[in-house]
Parts: structure tokens; sequence; C-alpha cells
């Protein structure tokens, strides 16, 4: 095709030669060192018949989130995806020398192979079986624990959905619990109309399995919809040091009466800031729990901002609450899973099916955020959006010769040495050879 324009443009059309994703072959390269989609193999139960089969379920898998990470949130792009040379190599197999999965392949492996039961659950262990992955090559110290939920809005007549006051639109209401990496450690979907901690020992209890008995500090923070006495014994015996916003009542604010006398004098521009710490037994209680309470007086305010957290942490009245504090960056982590991976989009008429979507979102989510913190070098701290938008959306030509397949990358937003970074960084996480010391 020709320019009316200018006439000296030419205008060619090559699918299966050129590509705008090839940044998930980095991706692809932190899979293959950690090992991750391959665990699929195990855990997924395969239960096609016929002879027509051309995809393996760890192949369909890898589609699934990959696609997912560079932004196409549905099945609607597979047909497209299914010769884009990036997207045949990062999932491999059949794939390589011939094409992806379908779009009809996809959608009856999201709706019809990862809904049964068994591998459903296998999928909603998939995150947490990465995480614990990693920290074989990472050990830990300690693990912080953040539990908050959020709102995936809904159009039409999608099981489960409903209005929620709070949120003020019709949606669903997924529980998700973070790691002070950003890692998701699990996610949940649930009815659109529920209590936002509804649920959470089903969310919480395994995660809290996963980590016990290995000798290291472990920590929980939450928001005051988790100020349940079951959720402070639960977290007591598992030996976990908590902190979890208390909503205020007249008898803790009777606790800290003198702090809420206005300071004498002008105030000043910088707000006047008072803590104070006392056992507090609410009647629901079994025993009585440390509270710290923050009252902070700005300028032009009428009343104080009072804050009460409950807690078992022995630490100063200030740590305490900038320890609690701390849980505000899993709000962050919510919305870069909301525009990022765009885990909002829920669009199956069935429950069951938004619940599998939900959990391939979160396993594009986490292979994100692990490439973000283990392989990008110092001094470059990019958001999982600006990753997709810089390093994903990388376009390359591709080149095939008797012996190699070469991707031509444009040297645009990311550069040949930043690259090759990255992929230095990811060659350091490969295990060992065996019998190596």
């Amino acid at each position: 095709m020709r320019l009316v324009f200018d006439r000296r443009l030419k205008l060619e059309f090559h699918g299966s030669k050129i590509t705008s994703d090839a940044g998930l072959l980095a991706y692809r390269e932190l899979d293959e060192a950690l090992g991750l989609t391959q665990m699929a193999a195990g855990a997924l139960r395969d239960g096609r018949s016929g002879r027509n089969i051309q995809h393996t379920l760890t192949a369909l898998l890898r589609q699934a989130v990959y696609g997912r990470l560079a932004g196409y949130e549905d099945t609607n792009d597979a047909q497209r995806l299914a010769v884009d040379p990036a997207m045949r190599h990062v999932v491999g197999g059949r794939a390589r020398d011939h094409r992806a999965a379908s779009t009809s392949e996809m959608s009856r492996f999201e709706t019809s192979v990862l809904t049964q039961p068994r591998n459903l659950d296998a999928l909603m262990n998939l995150s947490g079986q990465w995480i614990d992955h990693l920290h074989q090559r990472r050990p830990l110290r300690a693990i912080v624990l953040d539990l908050d939920s959020s709102e995936s809005e809904t159009y039409g007549k999608q099981e489960g959905t409903a209005y929620n006051g709070y949120f003020r639109c019709r949606c669903y209401h997924p529980l998700f619990c973070f790691n002070q990496y950003g890692d998701l450690e699990r996610a949940m979907l649930r009815n659109g109309n529920v209590h936002s901690a509804d649920d959470w020992q089903a969310l919480l209890g395994p995660v809290v399995a996963r980590y016990r008995g290995r000798g290291i500090r472990r920590y929980f923070r939450g928001d005051a919809a988790f100020a349940q006495p079951a959720i402070y014994r639960f977290l007591e015996e598992e030996g976990y040091l908590y902190a979890i916003r208390l909503k205020a009542n007249p008898v803790l604010a009777d606790k800290i009466a003198p702090l809420l006398t206005r300071p004498v004098g002008r105030p000043p521009q910088r707000p006047v800031i008072r803590y104070a710490s006392f056992l507090y037994r609410a009647s629901s209680w079994q025993k009585p729990r440390r509270v710290v309470a923050k009252v902070e007086w700005h300028k032009g305010e009428l009343f104080p901002r009072v804050g009460f957290i409950v807690t078992n942490l022995r630490r100063a009245r200030e740590k305490v609450v900038k320890f609690y504090n701390g849980r505000g960056i899993a709000e962050q982590w919510i919305k870069e899973g909301k525009h990022a991976v765009r885990w909002t989009k829920l669009s199956c008429h069935d429950f069951a099916d938004n619940q599998v979507r939900l959990q391939l979102f979160a396993l594009a989510y986490n292979l994100g955020n692990f490439l973000r913190r283990l392989a990008l070098p110092r001094g470059v701290n990019w958001s999982l959006r600006t990753l997709r938008e810089k390093l994903v959306k990388i376009g390359a030509k591709v080149v095939r010769s008797a012996r190699y397949v070469t991707f031509q990358l444009a040297e645009v937003a990311v550069s040949r040495q930043l690259f090759a970074v990255i992929l230095q960084r990811i060659g350091r996480l490969r295990a060992p050879p065996v019998g190596s010391t």
C-alpha cells in the first residue's frame, strides 16, 4: 500500500514476523530461571481426551498469564496472539513452530478445564507456591502480611454481582493478601455485597500454614474491617505480631480524654501529634489487649484526627503507628493490579469462570512484580504499568535462519544495555547445577 502525501512510503503487513510485545521474552527468561509455570504440569489435571489436543496445560497457562501481563485481559485477542512470534516463543512447545492456542481453545481452557474444583484449588495455590519457590533462592528473615479488599465493577447480570453501598456500584468484592515485597500471596473472589472481612480465614489460613514452623518473624496488618476477636485469637495462636486499626467508640475516647483538649496557644504550621498506650478490653474480647492511640491537631481544623490501633507489639507507641502505616502501600499494589494487569476485567457470567480469571491475573501480577524487584537495576524504580509500556511493549522484527531466530528489538524506551543488565540479574537467580559447590 502507498500513501498519497508521500509516494515514497510503502506499507507492508507481516503479522508473523513483527511483534509489539518482544519484552515478554525477559519475563519468560525469569519464568524459566525460577521454574514457575512449569509447576502447573504437576498441579493441574488434564481431563481432555481425543487426538486433537495440540497444546499442553502448561502451554495454555503460559498463554493466559503472558497475555494478561501484556494487557490482553481476556481471550478475545487470542486469535491474533496465536500467530504473534513473541507469544509463540514464550508459550513454547508446538506453538513455537506453528501457532499458539486460538480463542476457542483458550476459552475452553479457562471455563472448562480450570473451573474443575481440583484445578481451581491448584490454581489458587499456585501464587503461594511461586513465592515459596522464590524464597528458597532468597531466604526470608521476616514476613509481613497485609490483608485488604477491593471492588471489581460488574456490568449485566453476572453471577454473584451485587450492589455494594461502600463502593457505590454493582461489583464483586475480592480479598487480597500481600507480603511486604508486594507479592500477592493469595486472592479470592467474593460476592459484591459481603463484608470486607468475610471469608478471611479461608484466604489467610493457607497463607499462614505455608509459613508455619519456618523460624522467621511473622507480622500482620489490617484495617478496621479486620478488627475482630476471632482474627486476634487466630493470629496470637499462630505466633503473629499484629497491628490492626480499631474503630473509635466512647470508651476509647474516655481513655485519651486529656489528649482531646486543644493545645494552648497559636497553632503551629506542622500538626501537633500526641500518642497514648493503654490496655483495653471490649465486651466481646476474652482478655485485655494493648491499644495505641494517635491524636493529630492540624492548623485550621476544629477537631483532632484520632486513630486507634489494637496490637500485641511491644514497640514504642510511635513505632507501632509507623509499622501500621506501612500497610498503606497494599492499596497502591491493588491499584497497580487494577491498572497494570487489569484484574478488574471479570466479564464472564459464571462466578467460577471469574474466579479462574482473577487467579490468572494474580499470576500475571506476581510474575511482573518478581521482575520488578529482582531484575531491575538500582535506580530504575518502575511501576508495573511503566514496565508494561516500556519493557513489554517493545516492537521487534523476527528474522529466521537455519540455526537461529533473531528478534531485532527497537531500542527506544529500553536500551540494549538495560535489557542486558535485566538478563544478567535473572541469570543469577538460576539454581546452581546439581553437585556444584
